[in-house]
């Protein structure tokens, strides 16, 4: 390998139970999630809009290579925690796009989880059905 040093730019991001570890590198936009590319593990086109989302708002498309570690949660929420992973990661690249994200909410956690099962009941909200008699 050449002595010139690669940036790299790294974040975590995190969505209800997903947590997404995020490195950004200059590049040509290639995104890579758990070693597949983005198409091959979000099969979905709007979970792959999520994740472009931060590149829009800043206007950085295709400027950046992604390397992602997400786990937990479901597709929908990895891809909330790889956006909010990709948007901390940006404001380390260029401390002005703070604005621009924060506008757009990119920068804010979804803090919902999936509430705790409450002792002598059915389930975290579900009750056992009350008889009279």
């Amino acid at each position: 390998m050449s002595a010139e040093t690669v940036t790299r730019f790294y974040a975590t991001g995190k969505r209800k139970n997903a947590i997404a570890r995020v490195w950004l590198m200059p590049g040509s936009g290639r995104i890579t999630i758990n070693q597949r590319p983005v198409e091959q593990y979000f099969g979905r086109d709007v979970l792959r809009m999520i994740i472009r989302q931060p590149f829009e708002v800043t206007g950085v498309v295709d400027k950046f290579d992604i390397v992602a570690t997400v786990l937990g949660g479901g597709a929908s929420g990895q891809a909330g925690a790889l956006r909010h992973g990709i948007s901390k990661a940006l404001l380390s690249v260029d401390s002005e796009a703070r604005v621009k994200l924060r506008k757009e909410g990119l920068l804010t956690r979804d803090p919902r989880s999936k509430e705790r099962k409450k002792y002598g009941q059915k389930g975290a909200r579900a009750r056992f059905q009350f008889s009279k008699r």
